[in-house]
């Protein structure tokens, strides 16, 4: 991995909460952690490949906390029933009080990653990116899941 990203990445990456997100299945045999990494390195590398220009560490630290919710959505209970259209406010939420510098961008970025899932689209060029690398990564996962299992 590049040396700027590991960088960008290493000061949220390290803490014990954003570790924790490990025990948490996203899409059945990846954790959270693995798949916010994974998606936000999708997004580094585009960024810099098209010369787009965004803010990469607004990119990629909003990459990191689009699925900070904190919890193992597969386990049945109540407060996340429809969770794929709920855990972009969870993930707001909770990297608003870890890190509550987030600037506009970042927040929408968090906020919207589930279009069109969820009806109202991104508005900044690193909410789409975001958007964009988080379906190619789940889209990926599912596929290796599939290989794995033959």
């Amino acid at each position: 991995m590049e040396n700027e990203f590991l960088q960008i990445i290493r000061p949220i990456v390290k803490t014990d909460k954003y570790k924790s997100m490990r025990n948490f299945n996203h899409h059945k045999c990846f954790s959270t952690y693995y798949h916010s990494i994974k998606v936000a390195y999708i997004a580094y590398k585009y960024a810099k490949k098209h010369k787009s220009k965004v803010n990469i560490n607004e990119l990629v630290r909003a990459s990191l906390l689009h699925d900070y919710y904190l919890y193992d959505w597969h386990i049945n209970e109540k407060w996340h029933r429809l969770h794929g259209f709920k855990h972009p406010y969870f993930a707001l939420k909770n990297a608003l009080i870890d890190y509550p510098d987030l600037s506009k961008k970042e927040r929408n970025a968090i906020l919207r990653h589930m279009f069109p899932l969820t009806p109202i689209p991104p508005r900044y060029k690193i909410s789409w990116i975001l958007t964009l690398s988080d379906k190619i990564a789940s889209y990926s996962d599912y596929k290796k899941k599939q290989r794995q299992h033959k």
